[in-house]
């Protein structure tokens, strides 16, 4: 809070404000980066219950006066926006507006009350299935879409802002922008909110105090949600990352992207079943929500038991599987899966790739990776694990992308393989065996396997055909890093997706 303010004694349970016509309820949060607190509260005049955002400060403090004024301008001016993911604005109390505020209040917004639950009570049992996230989601999405097309910033950056109403969807119960917010700070809070209800954590700056904390990764990043949660949908974790970067290359910075993803994954959910009604115990009492947690019966402790069952089964599967391949790491057999696995970003040492000799050389020099590794600007590398597939000299086995239901560049600006070298290597060519027809790459030099994308060099471009696309190199500098750049997959409509089976390096002579 600002600093020397003056504590209002009547902000408790039972007090009264607004010059005796708004008695207190219980606080619903506090937003600390504007000194608001957050009340539902009873309004004497109208009989009725009404959500108050209370501005507190010192009246003597100029800075903490002015910013309280210019928040409560930005509320009245949003009064006019109505829609149905956010509350109407009732009223705008600022000192001088005909009405006596309390010692200590520099100003209130007061909104017609919103029915259902806390967003924080919601995700408190734990985070929240792709579709359940998106079917929330969605109507808070069209309603920034909505104020952002009229010039208007509504302030959804703040999870104790946001209610989940009786039908379940969330709605922006306080509003009331800080003086300083801009439409990208919406955007922001949408990516914030949809991270919350997959991981259960905060990605934004001044969350509350009690809700943990989003990871981040040695960059910085917030660490995506399938990281945390492998069931998470790859489109759905990077929406919810790249709404949060401020980067121009990667990053989201409409409502619109962000809904249309939404809508995308819900169609998508909506059409293969992914998403089952609970079937009816015979207890519901007819409540979509509740603020009560629910008794935790032997139908309950059935169901978990059921869940533990099948994640010790599933641990064993996941236990048997890394034992197979730590056999066939070190088996003299050949092997699809064998080699190190560099994920692009992370430190890496080149040395031997632990696979047969290669075949015998062709006139122009083949050339094999020390290491390869997935190079991606999102920090979401698809397959990440499978991506010395493409240089195992088996043409069987494939590296491929995840399924997007957009093409690049909707959700990011492409996906690539970064191939290391033990010495500097100057190419005359890269062979690509691929099964996806239309793919369109880049060969691109770099001088470091996480070098930034804007810092490598573009020494090739082709469309792949169905098997093998020899791609000749324009001239370049020897080099220990060559990225396969993928700038378009093969597919269309909603799947877009490409395989690469081998990559062959051939030497210049």
């Amino acid at each position: 809070m600002s600093s020397g303010p003056i504590q209002n004694t009547s902000l408790v349970p039972g007090g009264v404000i607004g010059d005796g016509r708004y008695r207190l309820l219980a606080q619903s949060g506090a937003d600390r980066r504007c000194d608001a607190q957050l009340w539902r509260a009873r309004d004497g005049q109208l009989n009725r219950d009404v959500a108050l955002t209370v501005l507190v400060g010192n009246p003597a403090d100029h800075a903490a006066a002015a910013r309280a004024k210019r928040t409560a301008e930005r509320a009245m001016h949003a009064s006019s926006f109505t829609h149905p993911g956010v509350a109407r604005v009732i009223d705008v109390l600022t000192p001088g507006a005909g009405i006596k505020l309390d010692e200590g209040i520099l100003g209130m917004v007061v909104a017609e009350w919103t029915r259902g639950t806390d967003l924080m009570e919601l995700v408190a049992e734990g985070p929240m299935a792709a579709g359940a996230a998106t079917r929330l989601l969605e109507p808070l999405g069209a309603a920034i879409e909505g104020a952002h097309h009229a010039g208007l910033v509504l302030g959804a950056d703040h999870p104790q802002r946001i209610r989940v109403t009786p039908d379940g969807r969330l709605r922006l119960a306080f509003p009331g922008p800080r003086p300083d917010a801009i439409a990208r700070d919406d955007v922001k809070g949408l990516g914030a909110v949809l991270y919350l209800l997959l991981t259960g954590r905060w990605a934004l700056p001044g969350g509350p105090e009690n809700v943990p904390v989003a990871p981040t990764g040695p960059d910085g990043a917030v660490v995506a949600p399938s990281a945390l949660r492998p069931h998470v949908p790859h489109e759905l974790s990077s929406v919810a990352v790249r709404s949060l970067e401020d980067t121009s290359v990667g990053g989201i910075r409409t409502s619109a992207a962000i809904l249309q993803v939404l809508d995308q994954i819900s169609r998508s959910e909506a059409e293969t079943a992914l998403i089952r009604p609970v079937p009816d115990d015979g207890t519901d009492d007819g409540a979509v929500w509740t603020t009560q947690r629910p008794a935790r019966g032997k139908e309950h402790n059935r169901k978990l038991m059921i869940s533990v069952a099948v994640l010790a089964v599933a641990t064993l599967a996941v236990i048997a599987w890394l034992g197979v391949q730590i056999v066939s790491f070190f088996s003299d057999e050949p092997s699809g899966t064998g080699g190190p696995t560099v994920v692009i970003g992370q430190s890496s040492t080149p040395g031997a790739s632990g696979q047969q000799a290669a075949p015998a050389p062709q006139p122009a020099g083949p050339v094999q990776p020390a290491s390869v590794g997935v190079y991606d600007v999102t920090n979401q590398p698809d397959n990440a694990n499978r991506a010395n597939r493409a240089v195992d000299n088996n043409p069987t086995t494939v590296w491929q992308t995840e399924n997007y239901f957009q093409p690049f560049p909707a959700l990011k600006p492409g996906i690539g393989l970064m191939a290391g070298f033990a010495e500097p290597v100057k190419l005359a060519s890269v062979t690509v065996t691929s099964p996806s027809e239309g793919t369109v790459v880049e060969i691109r030099v770099a001088g470091a396997d996480g070098a930034p994308l804007e810092e490598t060099k573009v020494v090739a471009t082709a469309t792949l055909s169905a098997g093998q696309t020899q791609i000749q190199l324009n001239e370049h500098e020897a080099t220990q890093h060559v990225l396969v750049w993928v700038t378009k997959l093969a597919g269309s409509g909603r799947n877009n997706r490409s395989e690469i089976a081998e990559l062959v390096y051939t030497r210049a002579q």
